[in-house]
C-alpha cells in the first residue's frame, strides 16, 4: 500500500482531533467580525478558498485568500492565518517574516520543529495530520476542519460521511477516463481545485477546474465520451442535462440518473459533505496513478516542500 493510500483512510480520525484542537486553538483563531486573510501555497491555498467562502457566508467578517507570493502586503487585516504542512515553504516563511510585529499572525502546522512556528503570534500544532507523502491529502482537509469547527460546524457528521467515504466503490473506472473537469460553487470551487490538483501531482493527468457557472461559458467545449465532469456541493439548474448531452460522464454525490456514476452510498441519506466526497476524488487520483503505472508516492517534478534558494 502507498503511503498516501494509509493517509487519505486516516482522515475521519484526523478531522475528529480538529475538531477537539479548534475548542483548545480558540484563542488563536479569527473572533467574529475580525478582518481576516488566509494564506498557503498549492493545496493549501485551496484549503484556505474553502475556508475564506465559509466564514464570510457563516457571517463571521470579510475574509480572503491568497497564495503566499501573492499577499498584498499593502492592505491591513486584523488577522493572518498561514496554512502550511512543513512550516519550511519559502513563500510561507517570508511572508511571516515581513509581517512580523506588523500583522497579527497565526500558523497552522504539521511539523512543530520547523521555522514558521517561531515566526507566528500563534502556532496550532497538527503533528497528527502531517504526512510521509509527498502529495498532500490529510494534513490539507484536516486544518479545513479545524477551521469549520471553530465556525460553530459539528464534524460529527462530517466524520461519518468521511467514514463511508473511504471505504465506498469509487464512482467511475480511472482507467476508462481520459479527462476530467472539477467543479464547485462557493466555498467547493477550493475542493475542485483541490481535486484536479491531486490528479496532476499523483498521476500526470489532464484535469481541470472551474466554478460550475463558469463552466458552460467555454470550458464545457472539451466534454466527450470518455471524459468526466465531477462536481463538488450545489449545482446550477440544468447542468447535468447539460454534461449528459455531451456523452461525457457525470460524477455527484446528490444526483441521480442523467449519466450520473455517484450515489450509491448516499441514497437514503442527507447529502453527502463535499469534504467527504473530495476523499473519493483522493482516492480516484491515486487509483489513475496506478492504473497509469506510476506510484502516487514518487510524483514527478515535486518535493514535499519548496524550498528556494
Amino acid at each position: 500500500m502507498a503511503y498516501v493510500d494509509a493517509e487519505i483512510a486516516s482522515q475521519p480520525d484526523c478531522w475528529r482531533r480538529a475538531a477537539e484542537l479548534a475548542t483548545d486553538a480558540r484563542a488563536d483563531l479569527p473572533a467574529p467580525g475580525e478582518r481576516v486573510a488566509v494564506v498557503g501555497c498549492g493545496t493549501s491555498w485551496f484549503m484556505a478558498m474553502a475556508y475564506a467562502a465559509l466564514r464570510e457566508q457563516a457571517g463571521q467578517g470579510e475574509t480572503d485568500a491568497f497564495q503566499a507570493s501573492e499577499f498584498p502586503t499593502g492592505r491591513r487585516y486584523d488577522r493572518l492565518i498561514g496554512i502550511t504542512r512543513s512550516g519550511t515553504t519559502t513563500e510561507v516563511v517570508e511572508l511571516f517574516e515581513a509581517l512580523r510585529g506588523h500583522t497579527r499572525t497565526t500558523v497552522i502546522v504539521g511539523d512543530p520543529d520547523s521555522p514558521a512556528v517561531p515566526l507566528g503570534d500563534a502556532a496550532i500544532l497538527m503533528p497528527f495530520a502531517d504526512e510521509r507523502s509527498v502529495v498532500q491529502t490529510r494534513f490539507a482537509t484536516t486544518a479545513l476542519a479545524l477551521l469549520r469547527a471553530h465556525l460553530g460546524e459539528n464534524l460529527d457528521a462530517l466524520a461519518a460521511d468521511a467514514e463511508v467515504a473511504v471505504r465506498a466503490p469509487l464512482p467511475i473506472d480511472p482507467s476508462s477516463i481520459e479527462q476530467v473537469t472539477f467543479l464547485g460553487r462557493g466555498w467547493t470551487v477550493g475542493l475542485a481545485e483541490e481535486a484536479a490538483l491531486k490528479c496532476r501531482e499523483a498521476a500526470t493527468f489532464w484535469a481541470e477546474a472551474y466554478p460550475a457557472m463558469d463552466y458552460r461559458h467555454g470550458p464545457i467545449s472539451i466534454a466527450a465520451p470518455g471524459r468526466l465532469v465531477w462536481a463538488f456541493g450545489a449545482l446550477p439548474d440544468g447542468l447535468p442535462e447539460d454534461v449528459a448531452a455531451t456523452g461525457a460522464a457525470f460524477v455527484h454525490s446528490r444526483t441521480h440518473g442523467c449519466r450520473t456514476v455517484l450515489g450509491s452510498w448516499s441514497a437514503g441519506r442527507n447529502p453527502v459533505d463535499p469534504m467527504a466526497d473530495l476523499i473519493l476524488a483522493q482516492r480516484f487520483a491515486v487509483a489513475l496513478a496506478t492504473s497509469r503505472g506510476l506510484d502516487p508516492d514518487a510524483p514527478r517534478h515535486l518535493t514535499r516542500s519548496v524550498v528556494l534558494a
